[in-house]
């Protein structure tokens, strides 16, 4: 099987599971990896950088839930049914992109588009989580 065959399929699922058949046939194992979540390093470290953007504790623990409860951290969790992708789901996740061009891969300029985003559509983080707790999504 090649490598390009593999590339082309888009659910990580069906590559592992071709990657399988494809071993087996040669006669070798696979062993089970698990799903990449974010490390505690990559967490903690989004969280650094978010309360030095963040200031003021009320308002950056309010982001923080709202961020813990979307992505747990994560600056690259994508969500399978909507698409929404980042540390504080944008969806589409290309809208960070008025943020930085590196909002793929850089959890700063995620935070940095996420503040906007809750202080211009709500007032403040505050009143974003106070938004999400009554609605579940904000």
């Amino acid at each position: 099987m090649s490598v390009s065959f593999i590339r082309r399929i888009a659910s990580p699922k069906k590559a592992l599971a071709a990657a399988a058949v494809a071993a087996a046939t040669a006669g070798m194992a696979l062993t089970s990896v698990p799903a990449q979540a974010a490390t505690p390093t990559s967490a903690s470290s989004a969280q650094a950088i978010a309360h030095k953007m963040i200031p003021d504790a009320a308002q950056f623990n309010a982001f923080s839930k709202i961020v813990e409860h979307e992505s747990g951290w994560n600056h690259t969790a994508t969500n399978a049914s909507s698409g929404a992708y980042g540390l504080v789901q944008a969806l589409p996740g290309s809208k960070m992109a008025s943020a930085g061009a590196d909002w793929k891969t850089n959890p700063a300029t995620q935070i940095k588009w996420g503040l906007d985003y809750m202080n211009t559509r709500y007032g403040s983080p505050v009143d974003a989580w106070n938004f999400w707790q009554t609605n579940h999504w904000y």
